[in-house]
């Protein structure tokens, strides 16, 4: 089945410009260099862009852009992104994508600048219960009886000397995993979303590189080709087009 990934390496060059910028204006409107720690590690309206990527993409492969919900954008109807939980009542996703009567996508976001050390843990732990909480859902059949719909976790994080470094493991009683011996965030990232897709938890997972500098032109780049955007795309593409051919 031919896809359409809706020119997403402008899109995303473009969400990035908008990242950076947006972080920009925060900072100065607060007289701080930096907008806090919460700021780096949430989308909010920094990461409206890929959003809009995400949009550009389910029009593109055959669904009717009122079928996408986000929570950051547009009117009260357009904000609907809560899904019921199976550990936990409900949670809120940055963008659904609901056709009738069908959850086709469900999709996280975050960005991480800074503080690369204090927030890796808790935006792990964040993605595997989300993923978990949702899968389980579905199997318990608190998600209607479509087929299972499609997960995506985007990070996009900042490219920077404290998230490209080696960073050293600490065990108080046993050995850790070896593959995150000497490994930076950055690839701890890498690492997370190969993981949370090798294990099903999510369908697409990626983490891409910013920097300040370069991110103001829309620079950003992946940081392997199993993580990618361009992965990314493609699945959520594949998906929408399946549903949108059911009609």
């Amino acid at each position: 089945m031919a896809v359409d990934l809706a020119d997403f390496e402008r899109r995303a060059t473009e969400a990035v410009q908008v990242f950076w910028s947006t972080r920009k204006r925060a900072s100065a409107a607060s007289g701080t260099t930096d907008i806090g720690s919460r700021g780096a590690v949430t989308a909010g309206k920094n990461l409206d862009g890929f959003l809009d990527l995400i949009r550009a993409v389910v029009v593109a492969n055959g669904l009717g852009e009122d079928t996408v919900y986000c929570g950051t954008q547009g009117t009260p109807r357009l904000r609907h992104t809560v899904l019921p939980g199976y550990y936990r009542p409900s949670k809120d996703w940055d963008a659904l994508v609901v056709h009738g009567d069908e959850l086709v996508a469900a999709v996280e976001l975050k960005s991480q600048v800074g503080s690369f050390g204090n927030n890796f843990n808790n935006r792990a732990e964040e993605v595997v219960g989300m993923g978990e909480d949702l899968r389980v859902a579905f199997r318990e059949g608190l998600i209607g009886d479509a087929p299972r719909p499609f997960t995506g976790y985007l990070m996009l994080l900042e490219e920077a000397p404290g998230s490209s470094s080696a960073v050293r493991v600490s065990s108080g009683h046993f050995e850790p995993d070896a593959v995150f011996e000497g490994a930076s965030y950055a690839e701890r990232y890498e690492i997370l979303c190969g993981r949370l897709v090798r294990e099903g938890l999510y369908d697409a997972a990626t983490v891409l590189l910013s920097g300040a500098e370069g991110g103001a032109e829309g620079r950003f780049r992946d940081v392997s080709p199993t993580t990618s955007l361009r992965a990314f795309v493609a699945r959520l593409a594949a998906r929408v087009a399946e549903v949108a051919a059911r009609g």
